[in-house]
């Protein structure tokens, strides 16, 4: 499946399962993401996103996302985006 580069995750927040990631590019809600680092290796859709606590639809470069996460992410794993 080839893949983009999007963003890399800036910092994890354990307790509630969420990745933020500074972006590089665009994402959306319902895209493919895969988490790529040292220890992480996992493909998942983006169910949902915010800004500051607002559900947005979707966000561009330069732009900090918060997204829910089924794994533990680490500081300054890469997020691509699976296109077709």
């Amino acid at each position: 499946m080839p893949e983009v580069e999007v963003g890399k995750v800036a910092h994890f927040f354990n307790k509630i399962g969420v990745a933020a990631i500074n972006l590089s590019g665009d994402l959306s809600v319902g895209d493919m993401i895969h988490i790529k680092g040292h220890t992480s290796d996992w493909t998942q859709t983006v169910e949902s996103m915010q800004i500051e606590h607002d559900q947005v639809e979707k966000a561009g470069a330069g732009e900090s996302v918060g997204i829910r996460v089924p794994e533990h992410a680490h500081e300054h794993d890469v997020v691509f985006k699976v296109t077709d």
